[in-house]
């Protein structure tokens, strides 16, 4: 094997490696984030978890990245063991699919007629080429653009298949590399050799390529093809078990799956085909393999090792379990822990994750303000004790939620998720100054209680009607965003604009009860912190639904809009803000001019 050879087989390898790599990507962007979320929504039984793996992975083309998956969803508590394992053993199937992709190298056409090279390798990937390159260079939709990176990445991977399988040929003619391939037809040796090549190169899918390169050499044999084979799907545990680094106890139970998964079946399968082969000396086994006899036994391999271990799906959870026992310091899994950097690599599964945190966050911030409103009436020390703890929660999720987003902003995200990330980005800020602004009203329930001070009925009436319209408020923002329900969003400056209107009228009827000696300045001073406080959770609630409506249309100026709304106030909004000042309305109150406050 000359220098030329060996520079071809590098360049080939690199040109393999990089086209699965890119292929892979791309077919992650394009199948954006529903494939992946199927896995830890649908994934209820061992059966659906099999045929979910399976799929998933011949769609993304990697069963580590798969696994890798797996192993951030039990991580983060949105998934079982058992689950897992159903996964993982589908996504051990589903990687075979690249091989029978590759088996496409080996066609090469041949034959006096003209039409014959339209089968080879060479015609196929320039079709794939000048497809992929059009699409790339021609198109502005990003998913015609990520399908053209399928094909380019198509491409350069047969490209590279089929240099390293020209360079690899004269190895025929090689009596060291004969004799090394023969030393491989021993089951421990080949097992353990396969293992080694799959943990260094980090993917099963690239060591069967390459496999399947050698194979055009002649020196390959079945018997050592499978040998590798069984070796390779132990090695491609590597990068499982290397995500698992700093992973919570169930994280680093569901990291081993894949490990224990394929070895018992090596241990399972490799004594039963040595020996069937051992007591009737199958010819096959000693004939030269090929691409396609080497994707049928991988397939065959991963499909038996999944049938016959199924069935002992709770054997498995059980046997790992133990292998991994609970630590003292382990935790109930809380919702923070589904902000995994581990998803960061797959962005359709980290904004759910993030909507997920969001979500309760803001349910947290909602269910303060309550707390913190009903204390102003019946102060409790235990409640306002709880309320300051909350808030303390709430700016935790503030700090790790914010973090995450902005690390995902640096990861390649299509439009609908960009935009996404920016209606989060927006939103988290306000959402925490709305539980600020809770605190701030239990502290002023303190103050209420400690100075044993006394609101007029008036005053009492008039802050039960603004808290109300606060109230309301909030949970229409809340249920706005947590729904993305723009009708809702569209509800919430109508109803701000009343709650403004309500402020203003309260501050001039509480200077009146000044001037008439009706409330003390003491008094007044409180009163007039719990409107302001009011008011800017009311401002809050309007920056959410601007930001859900706004970015809806691919905008975000929220000074534009509101000028807009102010402006040139639509039928619509007029009729909601006359429905809510009615239903809010001051009117009804009387004034009882003997009480002091």
């Amino acid at each position: 094997m000359g220098l030329s050879s060996v520079f071809n087989m590098i360049t080939g390898l690199a040109l393999f490696l990089f086209g699965m790599q890119a292929m892979g990507d791309s077919l992650k962007r394009v199948a954006g984030n529903k494939l992946e979320n199927i896995l830890w929504k649908l994934s209820s039984t061992p059966i659906k978890g099999v045929a979910l793996g399976a799929g998933v992975t011949a769609v993304i083309q990697s069963s580590s990245a798969t696994s890798c998956m797996v192993v951030g969803f039990v991580n983060s508590g949105i998934m079982t063991i058992a689950q897992a394992i159903g996964i993982i053993m589908g996504a051990n199937i589903g990687t075979t699919a690249t091989g029978w992709i590759l088996t496409l190298s080996s066609i090469d056409g041949g034959g006096e007629a003209w039409w014959a090279d339209l089968l080879s390798t060479a015609f196929i990937c320039a079709i794939f080429a000048l497809i992929g390159i059009l699409f790339k260079m021609l198109s502005k939709k990003m998913s015609v653009r990520y399908t053209g990176d399928i094909l380019l990445g198509f491409a350069i991977l047969m490209t590279g298949m089929k240099l390293m399988s020209s360079a690899m040929s004269g190895l025929k003619d090689s009596p060291m590399f004969s004799d090394m391939m023969q030393t491989f037809s021993n089951p421990l040796l080949g097992v353990l050799a396969g293992t080694v090549i799959t943990a260094v190169l980090q993917s099963a899918s690239a060591s069967i390529g390459i496999l399947q390169a050698l194979a055009i050499s002649g020196a390959v044999t079945n018997d050592v093809a499978l040998y590798l084979i069984i070796g390779m799907c132990i090695g491609a545990s590597m990068p499982v078990l290397l995500s698992a680094i700093g992973a919570t106890t169930n994280g680093k139970r569901a990291s081993i799956i894949y490990l224990i998964f394929n070895t018992f079946g090596a241990l399972v399968l490799t004594p039963i085909c040595w020996g069937l082969d051992s007591i009737f000396n199958f010819q096959f086994m000693d004939d030269p393999t090929n691409a396609i006899s080497i994707a049928i036994i991988n397939t065959l391999f991963n499909t038996a090792t999944t049938i016959i271990l199924i069935p002992f799906v709770g054997v498995f959870e059980k046997l790992i379990c133990t292998l991994i026992k609970d630590k003292k310091t382990d935790h109930t899994a809380d919702t923070l822990d589904r902000l995994e950097d581990r998803f960061l690599t797959h962005p359709g599964i980290a904004l759910e994750q993030s909507r997920e945190v969001l979500m309760t966050m803001a349910e947290k911030a909602q269910r303060n303000l309550k707390r913190s409103i009903a204390l102003i009436k019946n102060y409790n020390t235990e409640e306002y004790d709880v309320a300051l703890a909350k808030e303390e929660v709430i700016d935790s999720y503030e700090d790790k939620l914010g973090t995450y987003l902005v690390k995902l902003t640096g990861m390649p995200l299509n439009k609908a998720q960009s935009r996404e990330v920016s209606k989060f980005l927006h939103t988290i800020g306000d959402f925490e100054r709305i539980a600020d602004h809770a605190v701030n009203i239990s502290h002023v329930a303190k103050e209420i209680n400690e100075k044993e001070l006394v609101f007029s009925h008036e005053a009492n009436k008039e802050l039960d009607i603004l808290a109300s319209a606060v109230e309301e408020i909030v949970d229409l923002s809340v249920s706005a965003f947590e729904n993305n329900n723009l009708s809702e969003a569209f509800k919430v400056e109508p109803l701000e604009e009343t709650i403004d209107m309500l402020c203003d009228e309260l501050k001039l009827r509480h200077i009146q009860r000044v001037q008439n000696g009706n409330c003390t300045l003491n008094q007044g001073f409180v009163f007039s912190d719990l409107i302001t406080n009011y008011e800017r959770i009311a401002d809050h609630c309007s920056n959410i639904a601007v930001a859900l409506i706004e970015l809806d249309n691919d905008e975000y100026d929220i000074h534009a809009y509101l000028s807009d709304i102010k402006e040139h106030k639509s039928p619509e909004f007029i009729r909601r803000y006359d429905e809510y000042k009615e239903k809010y309305s001051l009117d009804n109150i009387k004034t009882v001019t003997v009480s002091v406050g």
